[in-house]
């Protein structure tokens, strides 16, 4: 954009002035003075108006102005010295006049038109308002000036502005996107993050894609990066190339166009805009690609250059020299380090020799040639350099030790320098100092060669010149040198003989004398000093940089012997640390647990870690370790370069020690006898790497030790920044290391806590997707994660990866979307098979363990396959299946890719279908072994395991070096089929059905994994928080469906039975007459919403596991489990449903008759009292209420006598409920009928149930559990028959309290429920002889409740005993008629209170029970079982009470019924919900009735009885009214019909108020008992599930859905709160199943296993359908440990038992541990 100039006063630029004459024009007539001063007309900015006097400028002109007629003039002034400006006092100038295009060398302006009219201009003119200036000079500040001339002759004084031109480097960055970066703004994290550029093939289509699609190709080492240019241009060339002779002109024209801009001008361009960082990686790619490399960057704009040395100090090279042919070895050391002779080559003027070219071909031997060197030959080579010129390159040759190969037999280095010397004197003069030869190509001798005589130096100079040339011969070159005092110097001439092989041939042995006779050696870093002589600038002067090299050399130079510096300097990662990892692996196996008691061995193991914690504290801060959190606590920058150098110093540490050690290697292998010395030396090589990682590793363990501390401890708060200092460099691209690859662990604590700092810096951006590579050791696994994303693992000699790294890549927002992720982690790991330990006896083991836990950690796993040894590759495949099928049984998915190295031929897909084929097979077989080794033997095929394709799930890549190394480049096949890869994987990535995790997500994984990993089990022994929070959402919003699916039935069978109750009444709307019709049509109606609810809750369940989010792919395995439990739901609710209108049917039938006798004896009594009454009425004398009630209670009398009251005839219940017991045992065969006839069903059911063992066998049993304290099968049966009693107890209390009449649905429920419990119980073994004992017991007791219950049903409802009932209210009636009473208000009243109240309250008690469990189930500790358990045991801890926990443990399902109840007690008698649901129910009936009451009143009714039948038919639907009420209202009742709707209306508002008043005075206690649906049965029933508890500690089962085919408990207990006990001591014994389940040793025997000995690790085999996980940590059972601890002596007292031995870290659990322990196993945050 232009740049607005306000003053020009002290400037520097150089400027032009106008003419004098100029400014007459100016001068209105008679004007003398001068022009005003220029701050009277300063330029404002923004605004550009202006114009030159003489020009060169060309003008571009659109548009017409009708009030112009060349009228605006444009003056442009270049000044010189002090800022100008030309002021005319009239009239107006043109206004809003700006500058919109600037460029090096042109700018556009535009103004608005000026009123008034203007005829015309003598000078440079226009009649638009645009103009365009060009041929300007760059960097240049101008004055601009516009005017006009009037019509009249006068011209307009000028409005002023000035515009800065850009600079050629301003422009030229502008031209490809990068002005925004320059200078040095290009990050490393830009160039690697991944957006849609760097996984598509769209070729770049302007010039600011080409810096983006070089850098594309170079940061995976593609050796055609340089080849850049547009498509556009590509195109129209290779059109020209196809036009006709007739275009042959344009043609050459169109191919020699300058629009192609030169690869050397985007390399340079890019190195001015990249930081220190990116210029290291672009110089090491080029030179992996065998690029040359700037060594002095230009800057065409200050004309100043700057040393490459920074970019160049990562660059690494091996070679063999000559001298190390015969040994075989080789040097390794860093470019700039290295002492070799620099050959440069310069050009003087113009030569038609290309001096790249030949230099490329002087550096290719003839099997092997690199383009170096950018030449006129090359794609764009030939576009003229913009920028470039200036720019000094440098290459190697490096000899491979082949005397037929190697061009050079030592290395050499050689600089190129881009353009004439004469231009660039400052870079010869450089070259002269620091390069053993220089070699100048010229075609003429002329004035300018004085350069090459005047400049001071000691090299050694050819002249380099081509005969062929016809503008030079040999004679006139003699004479020119000897006149010009050349003849010196050496020249080498290409004669017309002579081609340009010869001509190489002849320079190569020039160089090679040079090479070999030359003692000018010179380190690069040695050259910047000679740089700081001649003004260039050096790229690692900065202050950071110089600051942070000071702060790592501090650290590195006191590196003497890598292995004492670690033991010395690095103290915490060693012996202690690998004993620390020694000993979390026994806290998980228990190998060495012997005899001792499990729990005190575990306590044992704490209280080791303990002391080794506390040595490790014990050691200070070492000095370099102090540094290094210094220095990397500096900011940013300086981090980084300080974190650069320590790289490269203790790589260089590293490299000489190690080739120290393989020379002494080498010398004692020569002599067999020295085996203890080789193996020493051997284990030197293994220990003497030395990198980051290790400082790193030490400042994990740092923080690690400090958290064992006191937390007011100084020394641990003031490392407490630790772990955020680490996310920010894990943010800002540095590898962490994830297993430490020495002591194969993960420093966890310190590991959570960097992620959870990194979360914290990254939120709300922190999804991730994880990629990660596995494969044998040195197959070239970080060099293919390098090349594919440009990062940079170590893969440097003799530094494999050791462990696991990860490094974070972001991820752009273009792409963001498709992977709906923000980074993804690339993950990098040490080989399998390592030689290193393989000599170790846990090696496969080892091997075992990191590849679980890469395949675990990644979303796409890169399998390395490069080897030809079969068995090899059998061992990975086996590792790798292992890995693949751990994860399936625990829920994840990972993809993998198979990737075969060094497969080169195009045709390798095809010719490797056999191959394919053959590790498809090979794949199987490994699944099948191991699944039989993880006991998953349903695996039999590699697909079974995971999704895979043959032909798509394996990528073919040719070898890395296209010739031999060191000279050999990246293959280009290499890169492509790489970028190939990356592409496929990151298409995979793109279409996982999973969901990406967040950072705290992947820690609890990498946690849960890991843990896993280190038991032998891992699939047995996995626990995850996702897993477990997945499964907590799964059941939360089973939990939640299938509620709203419970509540609408609970809602549609209050309505139906309200129709069945209502049939056949006035209130009954049915138009069916047969209640059996009625009561299908109902059946049909349920079935139907039953089914349209599975459905949906189907449906549900599909598109819930159809979502991307929540992890839902980790609990796919409970998918069946959780559909099956849909449709056991619905049939358990069409069972219950239809179970309730059957016996609503039946109950109403009977009662059809009842109400007819009552009907008739109450139409009879009415008759009687009219009678009466007019009998009195005719006496026409004042009559007493005496004598009235004589009269009535004599008529009553005699009509109760003559009507005929039926004796009320009571059914045997006894039979009923015998007769359903026969049926429901029928199947059982005939023994169980002959059991059943043993005993009367009267007899049974009256004393408690008490079971005894019969037969030798069971008594044996029993004495045996005895013998070895556990639970006896007598105590086990007895206690299962307990819990079934009192089920079927409470069943029978809540049909009791519904004070219906008797019904078969009823014992058949209780029969139903017996048959349940007995099916699911595989605990306890049970024959047919308790089955029918059981039953005829719970048979017996429900046969006299229900007995007692029919019996108070049929007096209640005896028509002698109900007409009775209503004897006083006949006589007020009676009385109120007698005297002719208005009736209206009593009537109304009474109707109110009788027949509506009731009604009402009873709706409102049958809605209740439903709203109460919704409100509760709102709870987050009512939402599943997990939840409830942990809500349950909280709440004992908090209370931390004895009586409490024993009740919990020993009578669990009495103690959690009480607890729900007090908890819906607590809920509802403190807040105002109660009231809330209770007055909705109260108010929708009073909108109800009154709505019928106005119905009724329009319908015009004959009678208030009809009147009275509309209401209730209208209130049919919902409320139930007694059809006695209603009867005894009718009679004797004439009120009038208007008054009474009137008085109706206002008794239903009090009717409210009372029922109000009523409920708040009623105990909630009282109001849950009168409740239809028992809110804490219900509750009870969702929340206990199964019922099944731990075979071993009793701990309930918290298993979601009804189906699930598995148990399991988040926490166990100890087993002396099962009672178990020493049977010698009588001490209760402390063990933990979730322990003795990872014993090796440790075994039991009970009733299931008849009482043979079986070992706790291999229970499965006994209880299949438990999964008893051990713990996740030595914490995660402290909740019980802290009960047991504190209450020992209450519970032996209890068990009748000796105390345990409490271990000695139990007793050092506190309230708050024990909560801790209670939220990790329940996964609560």
């Amino acid at each position: 954009m232009a740049e607005s100039v306000p003053t020009m006063d002290n400037s520097d630029e150089e400027f032009y002035d106008v003419p004098d004459s100029f400014l007459e024009l100016y001068r209105g007539e008679g004007e003398k003075t001068p022009p005003a001063s220029q701050t009277d007309y300063a330029p404002s900015p923004g605004q550009v108006a202006a114009l030159n006097a003489e020009s060169k400028a060309s003008q571009s002109v659109t548009g017409k102005s009708d009030k112009y007629i060349n009228n605006t003039v444009i003056i442009m002034k270049k000044h010189v010295g002090n800022y100008k400006c030309i002021v005319c006092t009239e009239p107006n100038p043109p206004v809003q006049i700006s500058v919109y295009q600037v460029s090096s060398e042109s700018l556009s302006l535009r103004w608005d038109t000026p009123a008034g009219e203007v005829e015309s201009y003598v000078t440079l003119s226009t009649d638009t308002n645009k103009l365009t200036l060009s041929h300007l000079k760059p960097g240049v500040c101008y004055s601009l000036l516009v005017s006009t001339q009037l019509r009249n002759g006068r011209i307009r004084k000028p409005a002023v502005t000035s515009a800065l031109t850009k600079t050629y480097l301003e422009s030229f960055m502008e031209n490809i996107g990068l002005e925004q970066l320059y200078p040095e703004k290009l990050s490393k994290s830009t160039i690697l993050q991944i957006g849609k550029k760097t996984i598509t093939d769209e070729p770049p289509k302007c010039n600011a894609d080409l810096p983006w699609y070089f850098l594309k190709k170079l940061m995976m080492v593609n050796v055609k990066a340089r080849n850049v240019k547009c498509t556009s241009a590509c195109e129209s060339n290779d059109d020209d190339t196809l036009s006709d002779l007739d275009n042959l002109d344009n043609l050459g024209n169109s191919i020699n166009s300058g629009d192609r801009l030169n690869p050397l001008d985007i390399i340079t361009a890019l190195f001015l805009c990249s930081d220190g960082f990116v210029r290291q990686e672009l110089a090491l790619k080029m030179s992996m690609c065998q690029f040359s490399v700037p060594l002095l960057l230009p800057n065409c704009d200050t004309k100043q250059c700057t040393l490459m040395l920074w970019a160049m100090r990562d660059i690494v090279k091996k070679y063999r020299p000559q001298s190390l042919t015969e040994s075989k070895g080789f040097i390794e050391e860093r470019i700039v380090l290295s002492e070799f002779p620099l050959i440069s080559f310069v050009r003087l003027g113009e030569c038609s020799l290309s001096k790249s070219e030949i230099l490329n071909k002087l550096l290719s031997n003839s099997q092997q040639y690199n383009d170096t060197f950018v030449h006129h030959d090359m794609e764009c080579g030939d576009s003229p350099r913009r920028i470039s010129n200036g720019l000094v390159e440098i290459s190697w040759y490096l000899p491979c030790g082949n005397k037929n190969m190697d061009v050079f037999s030592e290395p050499v280095a050689v600089a190129n320098l881009r353009g004439d010397i004469a231009s660039f004197q400052t870079q010869f003069s450089f070259l002269c100092q620091t390069s053993a030869a220089v070699f100048v190509f010229f075609d003429t001798l002329d004035s300018e060669c004085e350069l090459l005589t005047n400049q001071q130096h000691k090299t050694q100079i050819f002249l380099v010149g081509n005969h062929q040339s016809k503008r030079s011969s040999i004679d006139t070159l003699k004479k020119k040198a000897t006149k010009l005092g050349l003849t010196k110097y050496i020249l080498l001439l290409k004669t017309k003989r002579m081609n340009d092989a010869d001509f190489v041939q002849t320079m190569r042995k020039k160089v090679s004398n040079v090479v070999e006779n030359s003692k000018m050696k010179m380190r690069i870093e040695q050259m910047a000093d000679i740089a700081h002589e001649l003004g260039i600038l050096v790229d690692e002067e900065s202050s950071e940089c110089q600051t942070a090299k000071k702060n790592a050399d501090a650290i590195t130079t006191e590196i003497q012997d890598i292995l004492q510096y670690k033991e010395a300097e690095l103290p915490l990662q060693g012996q202690i640390w690998k004993e620390l990892t020694r000993l979390e692996k026994e806290e998980c196996r228990f190998r060495n647990v012997g005899s001792k008691n499990i729990e005190d061995y575990k306590s044992d193991l704490l209280l080791e870690k303990t002391q080794l914690r506390k040595e490790q504290n014990s050691h200070d801060i070492s000095n370099a370790m102090t540094c290094f959190i210094n220095a990397i606590s500096s900011p940013e920058i300086e981090r980084c370069y300080f974190l650069k150098w320590m790289r490269m110093n203790l790589d260089n540490v590293s490299r000489e020690k190690l080739s120290d050690l393989r020379e002494r290697y080498k010398e004692k292998c020569k002599n067999p006898e020295n085996k203890e010395e080789i193996k020493d030396i051997d284990r030197q090589l293994s220990n003497s790497s030395l990198g980051i990682e290790h400082f790193f590793r030490e400042m994990g363990q740092i923080y690690e030790a400090s958290l064992s501390l006191p937390e007011t401890e100084p020394s641990r708060k003031q490392l407490q920044h630790l772990p955020k200092l680490c996310a920010q460099l894990l943010l800002d691209g540095l590898p962490l290391e994830l297993v430490d690859g020495e002591a194969s662990n993960i420093p966890l604590r310190w590991i959570s806590d960097v992620l959870s700092q990194l979360n914290d810096l990254m939120s709300p951006q922190n999804k991730i997707l994880v990629v990660t590579v596995l494969g044998v050791q040195s197959t070239g696994k970080s060099t293919l994660l390098n090349t594919m994303f440009g990062v940079q693992f170590a893969v440097s000699s003799g530094r494999c990866t050791r462990g696991a790294f990860m490094l974070l890549i972001r991820i752009n927002e273009d792409i963001k979307k498709e992977l709906n992720c923000d980074f993804m982690v690339i993950i990098d790991t040490e080989g399998l098979k390592s030689p290193e330990l393989a000599q170790l006896d846990n090696s496969h083991e080892h091997d075992n363990e990191l590849a679980t836990l890469v395949v675990g950690l990644s979303d796409v796993t890169i399998i390395n396959i490069a080897m030809e040894n079969s068995t090899e590759m059998k061992d990975i495949l086996q590792i790798v299946v292992h890995a693949f099928l751990r994860m399936k049984e625990v829920g994840k998915k990972p993809k993998c890719q198979f990737v075969h190295q060094n497969v080169s031929d195009v045709s390798a897909h095809e010719k490797n279908l056999r191959d394919r084929k053959l590790l498809m097979q090979q794949l199987n077989e490994m699944t099948q072994a191991a699944a039989k080794m993880e006991k998953k033997e349903e695996n039999k095929n590699f697909t079974d395991v995971m999704e895979y394709s043959p032909d798509t799930g394996n990528c073919y890549i040719p070898g890395l070096w296209n010739g031999n190394p060191p000279m050999a480049p990246v293959n280009a096949g290499y890169s492509e089929a790489v970028y190939e890869l990356k592409k496929n994987i990151i298409h995979v990535l793109g279409s996982c059905e999973s969901s990406a995790y967040d950072i705290l997500e992947f820690t609890k994984w990498m946690k849960s994994l890991w843990n896993a990993v280190k038991h032998e089990n891992f699939i047995f022994s996995f626990r995850n928080s996702l897993v477990a929070d997945a499964y907590m959402k799964l059941c939360s919003e089973f939990n939640k469906w299938e509620w709203e699916f419970r509540q609408l039935m609970y809602t549609w069978v209050t309505d139906a039975e309200t129709r069945i109750r209502n049939f056949g009444t006035v209130a009954g709307k049915s138009e069916i007459s047969d209640m059996s019709e009625c009561v299908k049509q109902l059946k049909s109606e349920a079935s139907t919403i039953l089914s349209e609810w599975e459905t949906k809750l189907l449906e549900n369940l599909a598109r819930y596991f159809k979502q991307t989010e929540g992890h839902v792919y980790l609990v796919e395995e409970y998918k069946e489990v959780f559909k099956s439990s849909a449709k056991s739901f619905r049939r358990q609710m069409q069972s219950s449903v239809f179970n309730q209108l059957t016996a609503a049917a039946d109950i109403r039938n009977g009662m059809t008759e009842l109400e007819r006798i009552k009907e008739n004896h109450t139409k009879e009594l009415e008759g009687r009292v009219h009678a009466l009454i007019e009998e009195c009425q005719k006496k026409n004398i004042q009559m007493t209420e005496k004598e009235l009630d004589e009269e009535f209670d004599k008529m009553w009398t005699e009509t109760e006598k003559e009507l005929s009251f039926k004796e009320m005839k009571f059914d045997d219940i006894y039979n009923s409920v015998t007769h359903q017991l026969r049926e429901d045992v029928l199947h059982k065969g005939s023994h169980a009928s002959k059991l059943l006839n043993k005993n009367r069903l009267q007899d049974c059911g009256l004393d408690p149930f008490i079971y005894t063992a019969k037969g030798f066998l069971k008594r044996c049993q029993d004495t045996w559990s005895k013998v070895f304290n556990v639970q006896s099968h007598t105590t086990a049966v007895q206690h299962f028959a307990d819990c079934i009693i009192d089920h079927c107890k409470q069943l029978i209390s809540d049909k009791m309290q519904r004070q219906n009449n008797y019904h078969d649905t009823y014992i058949q429920e209780i029969l139903k429920v017996i048959d349940e419990r007995l099916q699911n119980n595989q605990d306890v073994q049970t024959d047919i002889k308790f089955e029918v004992s059981l039953k005829q017991y719970i048979c017996g007791f429900a046969a006299t409740q229900f007995q007692k219950m029919h019996e108070d049903y049929i007096q209640a409802n005896d028509p002698s005993r109900c007409l009775n009932q209503n004897k006083e209210k006949f006589r007020t009636d009676f009385k109120d008629v007698f005297h002719d009473r208005d009736q209206c208000q009593k009537k109304a009243e009474e109707f109110t209170r009788c027949c509506l109240k009731p009604a009402v309250e009873d709706f409102v008690y049958r809605s209740l029970g439903p709203d109460i469990i919704g409100e509760m189930l709102t709870n987050e500790q009512f939402s599943t079982r997990m939840s409830f358990q942990y809500s349950v045991l909280l709440d004992l801890l908090r209370k931390d009470v004895f009586k409490n926990y024993r009740s919990y443990i020993c009578f669990y399902e009495v103690y959690v019924k009480k607890w729900i109840l007090n908890k819906i007690v607590e809920r509802f008698s403190e807040e105002s919900t109660m009231f809330e649901f209770e007055d909705r129910h109260v108010q929708s009936s009073i909108r109800i009735i009154n709505a019928a009451v106005n119905k009724a009143k329009t319908e015009k009714s004959a009678n208030l009885e009809s009147f009275v039948k509309n209401v209730c038919q209208e209130l049919g639907d919902k409320l139930v009214i007694s059809q006695d009420a209603l009867g005894a209202f009718m009679i004797l009742n004439n009120a009038d019909q208007e008054q009474f709707a009137h008085w109706l209306t206002e008794c239903v508002k009090d009717m409210a108020q009372d029922l109000q008043e009523e409920f708040n005075e009623t105990d909630i206690l009282m109001k849950l008992k009168d409740l239809r649906v028992k809110p804490q049965n219900e509750l009870f029933t969702k929340l206990i599930g199964c019922g099944k508890q731990c075979p071993f500690c009793a701990a309930p089962c918290e298993a979601g859905g009804q189906e699930h085919s598995e148990h399991f408990a988040s926490l166990h207990r100890s087993t002396a709160l099962g009672q178990y006990r020493c049977s010698l001591s009588q001490i209760l014994i402390t063990d933990i199943c979730s322990s003795l389940v990872i014993t090796p040793d440790r075994t039991f025997r009970c009733d299931a296993t008849n009482w043979e000995i079986h070992h706790f690790k291999d229970y499965k085999a006994i209880f299949p359908d438990w999964k008893i996980p051990p713990d996740g940590s030595l914490e995660a059972s402290d909740y019980w440990k802290y009960v047991l601890a504190k209450f020992n002596n209450k519970f032996a007292k209890a068990f009748k038992a000796e105390p345990a031995d409490i271990p000695e870290m139990w007793e050092m659990i506190t309230p708050q541990q024990a909560e801790e322990s209670l939220k990790e196993s329940f996964n609560i945050k």
